[in-house]
């Protein structure tokens, strides 16, 4: 009964942040002191709690420092004329008449270089949106192709938090990750681009923001060497370069062209790195090229650190041992691959946020596919076949209600991000067709 008290005033204190756009972080915490309480009442002492807090959260601590240069990465890339070099050729080249089309390609390529869904869609998403405003075709529609294209490089990117979190978690090489993430994306991908080809030839677009294109021209000076910046890391991904020493060089190659190409001074860079990149309050593309930074990742950081401390206590306490019970009746990998997007499901629909997703998830699989001979990597693209894809079709969950506000639209645009639920749905399927039921 304690926990169920405990589940219903969590998902209520995570419920209301998410819908009103609170910090996270207070409701965790609250939620974990909540926990604390219940637990010491069950006869736990409170330093073996804390001590399980601290070891869990210790699980974060080598991904904290790629996240601080994820926000630095993409202050200095707005700075270098980088990311406006993208938008600009984005809505440039786009082609009214396959616009939905060419919106889910685009944003799927600028959240690979880019690695966040929210950077994307906070981004090329907007100039997308914009460029398509007063046309007539549905929002949702756009919204949908947007948000999906902006998960496909936040699922599968070098640069991407959830990525490197799952790579550090499941003790596994990220770049392994990503090759085996572009296998089983491969249908997914294909079909929704069928899918958002047919929407685009039904809802033609005519476009409404080249203007935007030529305002971003006038702003940055777009030379062809404010690509190098995104080139860097691409490279270093093919030559399997640690992802933080591709970062901090691509920080250093950004760094040069927006002082000798966009003409910053090195305080301004480095200002830019640590609060973010802004425009002047009266440029139009102020709402656009704008964040990033290194303390813009704090939160992002925080939020890992007390979400792998609950994890820990989660854990330590086994307090979900009777989930657990429930795999362990699991007999094929089909059925496995079923279980844990069922608890991701849940996990993504409790704890409100991709990151909870991800660890609950984690922890209460981990020891059933050690049980049935599946390697860390298979643990891996589970979790980014499930957690990772299925956090921003929960209405509530931050992963999508984020994107959705910035796009001005609601949770109507879930039914048109394809891509999302065909990533589990696909492998579900393949999963049960390649392995018959087998015996523990």
């Amino acid at each position: 009964m304690d926990l169920l008290f405990f589940v219903i005033i969590s998902f209520f204190l995570l419920l209301v942040s998410a819908i009103k756009g609170y910090f996270v972080v207070y409701p965790l915490l609250a939620s974990m002191a909540i926990f604390i309480v219940i637990l010491l009442n069950r006869g736990f002492q409170l330093k073996s709690l804390i001590k399980m807090a601290v070891a869990g959260s210790q699980k974060s601590f080598s991904v904290i420092g790629i996240l601080l240069l994820i926000g630095a990465v993409m202050a200095v890339w707005m700075a270098a004329g980088t990311v406006p070099v993208l938008v600009y050729w984005g809505i440039k080249l786009i082609s009214p008449q396959y616009f939905i089309f060419w919106a889910f390609v685009l944003t799927s390529m600028v959240s690979v270089l880019l690695g966040t869904s929210f950077g994307t869609v906070s981004t090329i998403g907007i100039a997308l949106t914009i460029a398509a405003k007063d046309s007539g075709v549905n929002p949702n529609t756009l919204a949908g192709a947007i948000i999906a294209g902006a998960y496909f490089g936040d699922r599968c990117s070098p640069m991407s938090s959830s990525a490197n979190l799952i790579a550090t978690i499941t003790r596994t090489e990220i770049y392994t990750n990503i090759k085996n993430m572009a296998v089983t994306a491969f249908y997914p991908l294909i079909f929704s681009s069928i899918f958002y080809l047919i929407l685009s030839l039904t809802n033609p677009v005519e476009i409404a923001g080249k203007n935007l294109a030529v305002e971003i021209g006038k702003a940055f000076n777009l030379n062809w060497i404010t690509w190098l910046p995104a080139l860097t890391i691409l490279i270093f991904c093919v030559l399997r370069v640690e992802v933080k020493i591709a970062m901090a060089v691509s920080i250093i190659a950004g760094s040069a062209i927006a002082h000798f190409v966009q003409g910053y001074s090195a305080i301004e860079i480095l200002q830019f790195a640590i609060g973010g990149f802004k425009l002047e309050s009266t440029s139009s593309l102020k709402d656009i090229v704008a964040g990033g930074g290194i303390l813009s990742m704090v939160k992002v950081s925080s939020v890992v650190i007390v979400s792998t401390a609950f994890a820990g206590i989660f854990a330590g306490t086994r307090t979900l041992e009777f989930i657990e019970v429930y795999l362990n009746k699991v007999r094929s990998r089909g059925d496995l691959f079923l279980a844990t997007t069922a608890i991701s499901i849940l996990s993504a629909a409790f704890g409100c946020t991709q990151a909870i997703a991800i660890l609950l998830t984690h922890q209460l699989v981990e020891d059933k596919y050690r049980k049935d001979g599946l390697d860390d990597y298979q643990v891996a693209v589970d979790l980014e076949n499930t957690a990772v894809v299925i956090s921003p079709l929960i209405p509530w969950n931050i992963a999508g209600l984020v994107p959705a506000t910035i796009l001005g639209v609601n949770s109507d645009f879930i039914p048109y991000a394809v891509y999302l639920y065909l990533i589990p749905l696909f492998n579900l399927i393949q999963l049960k067709l390649a392995n018959p039921p087998h015996k523990n």
